[in-house]
């Protein structure tokens, strides 16, 4: 018994190709947003490439070009066997190519659903990816004469001017790193031979951080050195201090940033997949709407469409027979190839005999 039919005139036939066509450009024109989408996101992860440890994350922009692309070939398709459907001497070229595109169709609705589930599954991925990055962008903050880190300074200043942050998980972060270049120490200073000597590794390490750590809309002038120190400035009490610097780390505000970008994909794509799942259905009633209307030899009469044969169990284990089938088929028998091989040997040795006794 065929799952879901429904009856079709003539003039349904017709209206259904028109609507489905229609849909079919609509379907073309979510798969550009879903590419464009994805190079949109790609390329916002590649200006952060130097602060990512690894590229786990660039799967979810892979996909929605890929899925995008495919979508838009697939979906013009579509449209183009609307156009064929109501002549009897164009459709039936479609009837093989269309058991391919059910299957596209299907994986695309796969694919974009996989997307969704990616941009919420690798959060703990990109935080992880986000630490390593800045730590070692922060470590190497100061290496502006060394080849391939040289603009790590600018990158970092300019991250966090942007995002308005401060160091890995907090400002403090500056404290535990020597971010000033030994080329810009007076080794001659008796202040700078003293905190050389305090630390164990001989690194000279401040109680500030870089400019770019300032916050703008503090009223009071930027503190950058000697933050520790109550008495070094004014009016000042480090533990009780609202200081004039971001108090948000750059992970948790690059974390956030590319998060709300991939969550805000979801609505979106879950549109898309309704869109793309209503060319499917709407193909699969044409198809056998038309094709019963020319297995009864009556273009304009009457005809049933479907969206299964059978019901689902029955068309799953005819589903699985066919492929059985052509496993078996594809499989070369032990035996014969035994055969085969015994054979050619026989061959081989009567035409050795037979060249001996030429000989």
């Amino acid at each position: 018994m065929a799952l879901l039919k429904m009856k079709f005139s003539q003039q349904r036939r017709v209206r259904l190709a028109q609507g489905l066509w229609l849909l079919s450009w609509l379907a073309v024109m979510c798969g550009a947003f879903i590419f464009c989408l994805g190079v949109y996101l790609k390329i916002e992860l590649l200006r952060r490439d130097e602060v990512m440890e690894d590229t786990d994350i660039h799967a979810v922009p892979n996909l929605l070009m890929l899925v995008g692309l495919a979508s838009i070939g697939a979906n013009w398709v579509a449209s183009r066997v609307c156009q064929d459907s109501l002549d009897a001497s164009r459709f039936p070229r479609w009837k093989v190519l269309l058991l391919g595109w059910y299957a596209v169709a299907v994986l695309l609705c796969c694919l974009l659903l996989a997307v969704v589930v990616l941009s919420y599954a690798l959060q703990g991925r990109l935080e992880e990816s986000l630490k390593v990055g800045l730590r070692n962008g922060i470590r190497f903050y100061k290496d502006t004469d060394v080849p391939g880190r040289c603009f790590q300074k600018e990158t970092i200043d300019r991250l966090q001017m942007e995002f308005r942050c401060c160091g890995n998980n907090n400002f403090k972060d500056w404290f535990e790193i020597q971010w000033v270049s030994n080329r810009y120490l007076d080794f001659t200073s008796q202040e700078v031979k003293d905190r050389i000597r305090s630390n164990v590794d001989g690194r000279y390490l401040l109680d500030g951080v870089p400019f770019s750590c300032c916050n703008p809309a503090s009223p009071r002038p930027c503190l950058q050195n000697q933050l520790t120190d109550s008495r070094a400035h004014y009016n000042y009490e480090y533990q009780s201090e609202e200081l004039n610097l971001y108090s948000r780390g750059c992970r948790q505000a690059l974390t956030d940033y590319y998060m709300g970008l991939m969550n805000s994909t979801g609505p979106g794509v879950l549109s898309v997949i309704l869109i793309q799942l209503s060319v499917l259905l709407s193909m699969r009633y044409l198809q056998t709407a038309v094709d019963g209307a020319m297995a009864l030899e009556s273009p304009e009469g009457e005809s049933e469409g479907y969206i299964l044969e059978k019901d689902v169990k029955a068309t799953y284990a005819e589903v699985k027979a066919k492929a059985l089938d052509l496993l078996k088929f594809a499989q070369v028998d032990p035996a014969s190839e035994v055969a085969g091989a015994e054979e050619g040997e026989k061959a081989a040795e009567a035409s050795a005999k037979a060249a001996t006794t030429a000989a």
